[in-house]
């Protein structure tokens, strides 16, 4: 009877349930699972189920970047700054201040980069979402003025939401404050290395973050000036998937390249040793093997038919054959990366150089993404914008040429290539450090020429360099009545007519039927000539350079 009165209803089971300590789980923002915070910690910051990337304060992020013990904090204990007086912004800033036990939205100091001295700043976004003020924009000014007394290279850590709206045109004023003081940096010859991560955007993507000499970004970053919601609200448009990401502006040629969080130490210590470290007086050794290269029976046209073998070594197999611990660089800065040249640092026995290569592919796949070594106007702004760069820090520059011509799209039309082949040849003709080219493959009109204004020009035996190819040259003289094999050899393109011509300096041999399998000897070759070329270049200075090359091409 009592079982009876007792309905199921009322009675209440309590789950027991494990008391999980606070902290012991973090939750990852990509895919909602949670993950073990130690174990996040461990991997960098990084979701171990994911990938997915976890937003970094300053002082972690400096864990990751810099030696154990090596930071030296500057310029902290800030006074607050209040230009339009505004009292809620007293108490905002000192409420965040003590949150956050930081002295602002940026610390900044020197550290240690694996035995590499550097300054730094770097921003952290709990404070007021990292925006820019006053005492973010002294702090990190001053800290590029010290870097640049003491000779030091100069990376910042670049997270914000942009200006900081509590100071008004106050806060404007440090985009142009900070842009100053890096020109002024950058023009005494030292090293600025920029890392964009999630988010930056607004004031200070308009400022120092985009000023970078090398840019680097990490993975599926935010990074923009105006934000998503504004854009839509203004043109009414949907934005694109990725919009405004890392891989987005890596894609339109605004950064240099994006690193993953587990690399970025060794990359840094890698760009800051390539520059302040690196061995500037190499030993070469100075003979050459090749001036006697034995003239075949191939007819031009056979050449020409050689040179365009799909099979050929391409410009990035010289890369990997010759050049040591290879980073490529992309983008033009304005518009996109052209991957129908690769360029960017590395060691040529021990000497750090640039490199810039034509690459077409050996099958359809590669040859379709490297447009099939047609570069587009970003190609040869990516080119020289990397030239430049090489002259800023003294680097020799190696280019290898091997283009059918440039790419004669609409497209390209519009965004100026012909403006892009004419600065190339412009800006080439005075840089004050060594250049050669080598022409390895097809060297076709002013597309192979935009990389050809060198102290010396050399070519691979049996590659051509012509002022178009025999189809066009066949279609304007001939009006079709020649066929190309015909006017092959009325058009003095083989590496022994234009060694006869005085256009090139050597030929370099190589083998009947040549690939990527056997250039092993000639590699061999080519370094031994590199070697030689850089023994006698190096010797000159900057205006005995810029002199000998001007008088090179006053002759032809």
């Amino acid at each position: 009877m009592i079982k009876n009165l007792i309905k199921k209803s009322d009675i209440k089971i309590r789950e027991s349930k494990a008391d999980v300590p606070k902290g012991l789980y973090v939750k990852c923002k990509s895919c909602k699972s949670p993950v073990l915070a130690d174990d996040v910690k461990r991997n960098s910051y990084v979701c171990p189920k994911c990938g997915g990337y976890f937003r970094l304060n300053a002082r972690n992020r400096l864990k990751i970047i810099a030696d154990k013990k090596s930071f030296e904090e500057w310029f902290c204990n800030s006074d607050f700054v209040n230009p339009l007086k505004d009292a809620a912004y007293m108490k905002k800033w000192t409420d965040t201040r003590e949150k956050t036990k930081t002295d602002e939205a940026v610390i900044t100091g020197k550290i240690s980069v694996k035995g590499s001295p550097a300054a730094i700043a770097i921003m952290d976004g709990r404070f007021m979402m990292a925006s820019m003020g006053s005492i973010v924009g002294e702090k990190i000014t001053k800290t590029i003025e010290k870097a640049q007394r003491e000779n030091l290279p100069l990376i910042i850590v670049a997270c914000s939401g942009g200006a900081r709206m509590q100071e008004g045109i106050v806060s404007l004023m440090q985009m142009a404050k900070t842009s100053a003081a890096l020109k002024k940096y950058r023009n005494s010859g030292n090293l600025y290395i920029s890392l964009l991560t999630d988010p930056t955007t607004g004031g200070v993507t308009a400022s120092f973050a985009m000023l970078g000499d090398i840019i680097l970004a990490e993975p599926n970053a935010l990074i923009g000036f105006a934000g998503q919601r504004v854009i839509e609200q203004t043109i009414g448009q949907k934005l694109p998937k990725g919009f405004q990401s890392s891989e987005f502006l890596l894609e339109h040629g605004f950064i240099d390249a994006i690193v993953e969080r587990d690399k970025l130490k060794n990359t840094l210590s890698y760009i800051i040793k390539m520059h302040y470290e690196s061995d500037k007086n190499a030993n070469y050794v100075s003979q050459t093997k090749t001036d006697n290269v034995v003239r075949d029976k191939l007819t031009p046209w056979e050449r020409v038919v050689k040179a365009r073998d799909k099979m050929r070594p391409t410009g990035l197999d010289y890369i990997n054959g010759l050049i040591d611990d290879f980073m490529e660089f992309h983008g033009d800065r304005y518009f996109g990366d052209d991957r129908a040249i690769v360029g960017g640092i590395g060691y040529f026995h021990g000497k750090p150089v640039t490199v810039i290569a034509n690459t077409k592919g050996h099958n359809t796949k590669d040859s379709l993404k490297r447009n099939f070594g047609m570069a587009n106007p970003e190609g040869y702004r990516k080119s020289i914008r990397l030239m430049k760069q090489a002259e800023k820090f003294k680097r020799p520059i190696i280019c290898f040429v091997d283009t059918a011509g440039a790419f004669c799209g609409v497209e390209a039309e519009m965004r100026g290539q012909g403006e892009a082949i004419a600065n190339n040849l412009f800006e080439m003709s005075d840089l004050r450090v060594p250049v050669l080219s080598i022409v390895i493959g097809e060297g076709g009109s002013g597309g192979a020429l935009a990389l050809a204004v060198a102290d010396e020009v050399w070519m691979l035996k049996n590659s051509v360099y012509s002022i178009l190819s025999p189809e066009g040259y066949a279609s304007i003289l001939f009006r079709g009545t020649k066929k190309p094999e015909e006017v092959a050899g009325l058009m003095k393109l083989t590496s022994f007519d234009l060694l006869q011509l005085n256009i090139i300096e050597k030929i370099i041999d190589e083998p009947e039927h040549y690939s990527v399998e056997n250039m092993e000897e000639t590699i061999k070759n080519i370094d031994e000539e590199i070697q030689g070329f850089l023994s006698r270049y190096e010797s000159l200075n900057a205006l005995e350079l810029v002199e000998k090359r001007y008088d090179r091409f006053r002759r032809m």
